[in-house]
């Protein structure tokens, strides 16, 4: 007997993705038979430009095709419920799009049927292919096409969407054509959409079950907040994991506070619970709706506040700029965009000297970390072939962030330049990866980096001034008078004519050296070779904080 508690009708996120103008919205309106409160454009900037500015919701109800009558299994859904998640498609709010893109199932990409790809189209294919497994692409506005040249003019872009899209994972989805607002935003609401009834049909056949676990912590991803006179303050979102009931006590951890739910209802409709992938109202008492627009809901003490983290790391080919270390960048994590400052490094193997580093490929360690690894800097991402030619190398990064976010473990983390010309044509998305460790305490610089064996390969040149026995030579300009020459004690030197030696401490108060020659490199045999003029190349290997890298090392190893 099923549980007569679960709801009847199965909920599926469908985001709506493209190019600014492509007709999202009104692709969305026409598809929907009931706007939630955040659906349409609630922003006033919004409707004075005719954009989406933030996530708009909406939905409507089919009956529950076969094909997931079978997959249901004894949870006895009746209905299908298509919650359309309308990302903008300005270019300056692309961090709303990657918020709005990793709660959805199946991603709409809307394409104007005239202008064909566009730099925001591919920047949302691409945010597609890191969160979600299935894509329908709409050709919209084909009522513009001249209507004796309407089929050639669709079935070239058909083709050269598939052209598009034959190295991604959506490289056999289905493209379809359609007209969601013949005559353009203007025209009368007499005018018939063309395409909608078979673009229902083949959302339908597209359908599936999506997996809705409601164990574990809840995680909300909140999109509008606003009051209700008598009854408190709805927070409407969508459960990212979890669940939630009446009477629960949730935390809102951006304010650190927590509150009692008083009510929850999936589009008007009062429900006892909800679960993961259930857009939702939830009613809260005593709480000011001004304070929280965006951001997350979760059960108390469960998510993590991070001023620095560890990821593992992988560039978008698309993306044409350098990725160096030190530089910063804005990641969108969670659902909060924040500017971090980037540093990359690589794993040095086990029995590699020197710290030799033969890159490791994403395969082998993918998504995997350890403080009791040791790593090699890297001054910006290795691109190119891992060891054994699969792949690029594997790399992680430690982001240090601007200011603290909040976001569950293992979730996904979009690098992105955000601050580049909105106009330009270039892909503004720069890698993507999980983050595998949070760093939780405010003082990480002191507490938390210290642990990470990080290396980094430093050379110096200087002279050689004169040999004084046989075993020993004096070298200089390799430090100022002021360094403390103890920290360099027993690192090893290279001569230019190939003999290695060790550092054995200062000579006199300016910075010169004594450098021991062990073994059965005789100096005296050197004296033949060597003059002033040659170089002593010195290389020092340091692990401690990345942070620290410029700066004069501590060390800890050779």
């Amino acid at each position: 007997m099923a549980d007569s508690s679960l709801p009847k009708t199965l909920n599926f996120n469908v985001g709506v993705l493209g190019h600014v103008d492509s007709g999202k919205t009104s692709l969305a309106r026409a598809l929907s038979s009931t706007a939630s409160t955040a659906a349409f454009d609630k922003n006033p900037q919004s409707k004075e430009r005719g954009i989406t500015l933030d996530l708009g919701f909406s939905a409507f109800t089919v009956p529950l095709p076969e094909q997931l009558k079978e997959s249901c299994g004894e949870k006895q859904y009746d209905s299908l419920q298509f919650t359309l998640v309308d990302c903008p498609g300005h270019a300056s709010l692309i961090r709303t799009i990657i918020g709005g893109a990793q709660i959805i199932d199946l991603m709409m990409l809307v394409v104007d049927v005239v202008k064909g790809m566009q730099t925001q189209t591919a920047e949302c294919l691409l945010i597609g292919q890191l969160t979600c497994s299935r894509m329908i692409v709409i050709l919209n506005k084909t009522d513009l096409l001249p209507t004796d040249k309407r089929q050639a003019a669709i079935d070239k872009m058909t083709k050269r969407m598939h052209k598009t899209l034959e190295n991604t994972r959506f490289k056999d989805c289905p493209i379809i054509a359609v007209a969601a607002k013949p005559g353009g935003p203007e025209a009368p609401e007499t005018d018939e959409p063309h395409g909608i009834t078979e673009l229902i049909d083949l959302l339908k056949a597209q359908a599936f079950l999506p997996r809705r676990d409601p164990s574990g912590s809840l995680l909300m991803a909140v999109d509008h907040c606003f009051s209700i006179r008598g009854q408190g303050t709805v927070i409407t979102g969508t459960v990212l994991q979890g669940s939630i009931s009446v009477n629960d006590t949730v935390e809102i951890p951006a304010l650190k506070v927590t509150r009692k739910v008083k009510s929850v209802q999936m589009f008007r409709k009062p429900v006892p619970s909800a679960m993961q992938g259930d857009r939702v109202g939830v009613c809260v008492t005593q709480f000011d709706p001004k304070l929280l627009e965006r951001g997350v809901v979760c059960t108390p003490g469960s998510l993590q506040i991070l001023y620095a983290a560890i990821i593992s790391i992988q560039k978008i080919e698309y993306y044409r700029g350098a990725l160096a270390s030190r530089a910063k960048f804005h990641i969108t994590v969670g659902h909060e965009t924040v500017m971090a400052r980037i540093s990359f490094f690589n794993r040095v193997l086990p029995g590699k000297e020197n710290g030799d580093c033969s890159p490791i490929s994403q395969e082998q360690n993918a998504n995997s970390f350890s403080f009791d690894w040791e790593f090699h800097h890297l001054d910006e991402y290795l691109t190119g072939q891992a060891e054994g030619g699969r792949g690029e190398p594997q790399q992680w990064a430690l982001l240090e962030f601007e200011r603290p976010v909040t976001c569950p473990p293992l979730c996904l983390v979009i690098g992105s330049r955000l601050d580049s010309d909105i106009h330009g044509n270039a892909c503004r998305l720069a890698f993507h990866g999980k983050l595998l460790e949070g760093i939780e305490d405010k003082n990480y610089t002191e507490t938390a980096l210290p642990r990470l064996k990080i290396s980094k390969d430093k050379q110096k040149e200087g002279a050689v001034e004169r040999v004084t026995d046989d075993y020993t030579v004096i070298g200089r300009n390799l430090f100022k008078k002021e360094t403390n020459l103890q920290l360099f004690v027993g690192l090893k030197v290279t001569l230019s004519t190939g003999e290695t030696g060790s550092i054995e401490g200062g000579f006199g108060q300016s910075g010169k050296i004594k450098i021991r020659i062990p073994g059965q490199q005789h100096c005296h045999c050197l004296l033949k070779n060597l003059t002033l003029s040659h170089r002593v190349l010195l290389f020092i290997h340091r692990f401690g904080p990345v942070s620290m890298l410029i700066s004069v090392c501590k060390r800890t190893g050779v």
